[in-house]
């Protein structure tokens, strides 16, 4: 039950993120304001959303998860009404940013759940959690493209925002915190028994590791979150019609709709994976996966078939980051504080966001999109390769100095560990 009303709450929450770029080319039809200066609000709300999240994990250890999703599926749906209204850029950034803290209290919330009430299939609960975030708007995704066409931007921010608020306002009454009685340790995966406070973990040279790698590979699938719609314009296929399983559409909403499929998918799936061959394996894969997808998009993005399918590759390989991080914080430092630590090591995502507006300035000042993705392409592949030769090491002498510590205090310091 857990499980799937934190879904419900992602899947509310995702269009304010993962819709946005349905949204860009009619803002910047009405009001004629530059495409970057746009884009500012998508990182506004991403800045927002995941700078606040060690103040939201504060509030949910406090508090506990049902008022805290409450609150921000108040705020989720009262962003998209502000940018209904939005005349200025100014309101629009206030939207964004409003649409921030919402979200930001429902993401964190539910991944917290997930990673309390599963410690022995963390990855596949956090991955099936966070899968609900990335495939959300996969349905909602013509929808609201038809809307737009239909009844303008304006009416469709409105409308779709009051029913994703009133979603998520009305699943968090069914949350609710694990006792201890009620989780039990992986025996798979190297965990750690001790709960580290958020000053220590921050005092751990494997926290910054992770941070790094962070940064790296959700650069490039936020890159192509925020500006596919940019780039598909931008290499001629954006309208191009595509025929696939009987389906025919623009390239554009079909990408938009595989991508998002495809990025629900590959949380759960790293995730499961990562339960069973190990965290740091799952990473090197999947990373590397997706700097060759970014790096034959770059080469081949101008095919509309190509084009579809490489998107469709780059968020398979990009959306399980939000799966792995997480269940290897809770693995490396434990769960009592696992909502503030992860809420501090999830700024990555924030930090990422300040390079989406100058993916826009690096391609008006080259005259191409290669540069951005070879870019970002190259980022991914150092992250892969710092998950086998820097991060597998770092987290054994963490996890053999946290057995060597208990063992001196006579107690239990270390879930069993097989097939690492």
């Amino acid at each position: 039950m857990q499980i799937v009303v934190g879904i419900v709450c992602m899947v509310a929450a995702a269009n304010i993120q993962y819709a946005w770029t349905l949204f860009v080319p009619e803002i910047q039809a009405t009001h004629g304001w530059t495409r970057a200066s746009i884009q500012t609000a998508f990182t506004v709300f991403v800045v927002v959303q995941t700078w606040l999240t060690p103040i939201e994990g504060y509030f949910i250890d406090r508090y506990g998860p049902r008022a805290i999703v409450a609150f921000g599926g108040v705020m989720t749906g009262l962003s998209w009404i502000v940018d209904s209204y939005a005349g200025s850029l100014g309101m629009l950034y206030v939207g964004s940013a409003i649409g921030g803290i919402g979200v930001g209290c429902v993401y964190a919330t539910c991944v917290n759940s997930a990673l309390k009430w599963f410690p022995d299939k963390r990855g596949l609960a956090v991955g099936l959690t966070a899968g609900g975030y990335g495939a959300g708007s996969a349905v909602t995704i013509l929808p609201i493209a038809n809307m737009i066409h239909s009844s303008g931007y304006q009416a469709t921010f409105f409308w779709f925002g009051l029913l994703q608020g009133t979603i998520i306002l009305i699943a968090a009454y069914f949350l609710r915190a694990p006792q201890k009685d009620q989780v039990k340790a992986s025996t798979k995966v190297l965990q750690s028994r001790r709960d580290y406070t958020l000053k220590e973990a921050l005092q751990t040279p494997v926290f910054w590791v992770m941070m790094v790698m962070f940064i790296c590979t959700v650069s490039g699938g936020l890159m192509a979150v925020a500006q596919l719609g940019v780039i598909a314009h931008d290499l001629g296929v954006k309208e191009a019609p595509i025929s696939l399983f009987g389906i025919t559409m623009a390239a554009l909403p079909f990408a938009l709709m595989l991508d998002r499929v495809m990025n629900g998918i590959s949380r759960p799936l790293f995730g499961f994976v990562s339960d069973h061959i190990g965290r740091e394996a799952t990473m090197f894969i999947a990373f590397t996966f997706e700097g060759l997808g970014i790096l034959m998009l770059s080469r081949f993005g101008h095919d509309p078939i190509m084009f579809l399918i490489l998107s469709g590759l780059v968020f398979l390989a990009w959306g399980e980051v939000y799966s792995l991080f997480s269940a290897t914080s809770a693995d490396t430092f434990g769960t009592k504080h696992a909502a503030k630590i992860y809420g501090v090591l999830y700024c990555a995502k924030g930090v990422a966001a300040l390079l989406v507006p100058l993916g826009n300035l690096l391609m008006e000042a080259t005259g191409t999109w290669a540069t951005v993705l070879y870019i970002c392409a190259t980022m991914d592949l150092i992250a892969a390769f710092c998950a086998i030769a820097i991060l597998r090491p770092m987290l054994r002498r963490h996890h053999a100095r946290n057995a060597e510590l208990a063992a001196q205090q006579g107690t239990g310091g270390l879930a069993v560990q097989t097939g690492h």
